[in-house]
């Protein structure tokens, strides 16, 4: 069932906008999308990234007065889709709905980040099928896809043709892994027929941002000369059918890219707000993609005759280790496991604040801790129990109206009225970890104020009571602020913290980040629970390396097999190979070693043969003695921790759950010592 059909019975309903909207107004609309992400499996913090960073930016603009739009969701066909989902014996349409709609799957993971999306694509929607035919149909009436013949090497993960001079050490130039020769009849769209305009739109304005993406699509893409585009395949059928010729599908780029329109209802009736969002304002996707979205997505809309989009921004890749984060590889960081650690929106503001979205930034516990007990924990959450906590114990929860200012509110007063300028011309060109920089220099002002000002002695003098309430009264005013423009970044910690210094709903919109003095002067506050306590780093990190590889192990195969050899060796090799029976007449552990266990062995001949086996973590030695056992008896002999070892004794090998098992071959006990194996 598909998420439309689930929110129209009722499982799903559209998401309320939060206190950090204002009333839809003059300033019009903002259509912003992430890219639709490919279900092979579940999704990591690499997808996180990118998702809570669109999600920031919808967040601001509706609270700044803009009728957002915001889309997600999934690219669901192919041929690597296909492939898993025969392997885990499930149709493609069950294995996408599983990692999609299952639990813990796509939409639950954007439901625990807080993510408010408008509407959310499958690529299987009955509606995008439809009008993915419809466009396809539309481009090859006007010309712009036309039948040949494919020949090429093909990336089946990334599901992309490659040129012998793009390859790279003869891989797959995004991944590194290996390609295959691939052959079969095609369709092709006409892209190097839009190759200037292209280029054009690339270097005059900014619609390709940020500006070092320009040159990278205009030096490795453009210049070499652009090739026109596979667009369908015949070598699997897990996609939409070209419904004028039976046999082919449409491969990912038009399925994939026209998603943007298809959700607006462009040549569909079930979807709309084509008329009202479209052009999108900004398509937010990885670097990976950017060429998909800054080259074939304009050259396919000059096809059919539709606005270009606004602009595209390809933010930087998490590293882990040094390397792009992959689910194909393994080497990737689970979101859900962090979240439930430190919460969501301290891993909200963490992904914002440690990388800047054009540049690629090294993902690690480390790093996240540290962020939380610095910003979080140290500065921002101190600053409001700290201010708290005073006005309570001093006040009794309520300030006075009487004031006495001073020259040293000045600079406080200054940089918290004048943030919200800052914060949006930051914002206004994704610039996110600047704008958080920004609120926190402010929170770090403050905090430097309640030193200077020291309350707890100005408490202890009656005649100081006026400027007592003026330092908690601009505390407090300061925290309104910084938490008004915190809002996009960490929406549910905002609203404990206005809850916590006064601030009703009156004060926490854009308008009122701009005023100072917008609480009330006897405001009053409430004593709430630590919003980010401080992490034990050891402790933690000790914690999230149990968790994290109880669920590696967790998710992987039950049984995994050695693939068989495909060298083949001849008759006369194998039989150079002498297998024996042999009777283990005594065994036991090898001192200083945790892995040897030393048998002595009857194989036949009369005398007794020592063999050592790296197999005790499997086996006791005391419960081997009598077995039947087959050894190698013509191996050379070897030393190992000071022993001879004569011979080797064989074993089976697999892996479960990614643990290494190894199972002696035993025979039956009435075969004799010496017996030949043939």
């Amino acid at each position: 069932m598909s998420y439309y059909n689930l929110m129209e019975n009722g499982c799903f309903s559209e998401k309320k906008r939060g206190t950090e909207e204002s009333p839809m107004s003059e300033k019009g609309t903002f259509y912003i999308t992430t890219p639709i992400y490919y279900p092979s499996d579940k999704l990591h913090i690499g997808h996180t990234y990118c998702t809570v960073a669109t999600d920031t930016i919808a967040r601001y603009k509706r609270m700044c007065g803009y009728d957002v739009m915001f889309l997600t969701g999934t690219d669901e066909h192919g041929q690597k889709i296909e492939e898993k989902a025969k392997a885990a014996g499930m149709t493609p349409q069950q294995f996408v709905d599983n990692i999609v709609e299952g639990k813990g799957g796509i939409l639950d993971l954007w439901k625990l980040m807080n993510i408010s999306n408008d509407r959310f694509i499958r690529t299987t929607d009955d509606y995008h099928v439809e009008a993915v035919q419809r466009i396809f149909k539309k481009m090859y009436d006007n010309g712009d896809i036309y039948k040949g013949k494919y020949s090429g090497m093909y990336c089946t993960p990334c599901e992309s043709f490659w040129t012998e001079s793009q390859l790279v050490d003869g891989k797959c130039p995004d991944c590194g892994r290996e390609v295959k020769y691939a052959e079969e009849e095609a369709y092709f769209f006409r892209l190097s027929k839009y190759a200037d305009k292209v280029r054009e739109l690339l270097l005059t304005g900014t619609f390709l941002e940020p500006a070092s993406r320009v040159n990278e699509m205009i030096k490795n893409f453009i210049d070499p000369g652009l090739e026109d585009l596979c667009v369908s395949r015949t070598s699997f059928t897990w996609g939409i059918p070209v419904d004028f010729d039976p046999g082919h599908v449409v491969y990912v780029w038009v399925d994939a890219l026209f998603n943007y329109l298809t959700a607006l209802g462009y040549l569909n009736d079930k979807r709309d707000g084509k008329e009202k969002y479209w052009p999108a304002d900004v398509h937010m996707v990885g670097k990976e993609i950017v060429r998909f979205h800054s080259i074939i997505w304009p050259a396919m809309l000059m096809s059919v005759g539709e606005p270009l989009p606004k602009k595209v921004f390809g933010h930087g890749w998490l590293l882990l280790g040094g390397g792009k984060m992959s689910k194909s590889k393994g080497n990737v960081v689970d979101p859900y496991i962090l979240a439930g650690r430190f919460g969501v929106d301290a891993l909200r503001y963490f992904l914002m604040r440690e990388f800047p979205l054009g540049s690629d930034g090294n993902f690690s516990n480390e790093l996240l801790i540290s962020r939380i007990n610095s910003d979080l924990a140290n500065d921002y959450g101190n600053l409001l129990s700290r201010t708290v906590a005073m006005v309570l114990k001093y006040f009794d929860g309520k300030l006075p109206a009487e004031r006495e200012d001073a020259p040293e509110d000045a600079e406080l007063v200054g940089m918290a009225s004048a943030l919200r300028g800052k914060y949006q011309q930051l914002m206004d060109s994704f610039q996110t970890q600047a704008a958080l920089e920004e609120i926190f220099k402010v929170i770090s002002r403050a905090n430097k104020y309640i030193d200077e000002n020291a309350p707890w002695t100005l408490a202890k003098d009656e005649s100081k009571r006026a400027r007592l309430a003026s330092v908690m009264y601009n505390l407090l005013e300061s925290l309104r602020i910084c938490t008004c423009l915190l809002v996009p970044f960490m929406p549910e910690s905002c609203k404990k913290a206005f809850a916590q210094i006064g601030a009703d709903e009156s004060v926490q919109n854009w308008d009122s980040a701009a005023v100072w003095g917008s609480l009330p002067a006897d405001v009053a506050v409430t004593k709430g629970d630590t919003l980010f306590p401080r992490i034990d780093m050891n402790k933690e990190l000790a914690e999230l390396e149990k968790i994290e590889e109880e669920a590696r192990r967790a998710a992987l195969p039950p049984i995994e097999l050695e693939p068989q050899a495909e060298e083949n060796v001849d008759f006369d090799t194998f039989c150079k190979s002498d297998f024996r029976v042999v009777k283990v007449k005594s065994c036991e552990a090898v001192k200083k070693s945790d892995r040897l266990l030393k048998f002595i062995l009857d194989d036949g001949t009369g005398v007794d043969r020592q063999i050592l086996s790296g197999i005790h973590k499997w086996y006791k030695p005391e419960d081997l003695v009598g077995k039947t056992l087959v050894a190698i008896v013509n191996l050379p002999p070897r030393k190992m921790m000071g022993l001879e070892s004569n011979g080797m004794l064989i074993s089976a090998v697999h892996k479960e759950k990614g643990e290494e098992v190894v199972s002696l071959l035993m025979l039956d006990d009435k075969i004799p010592a010496g017996a030949k194996l043939c």
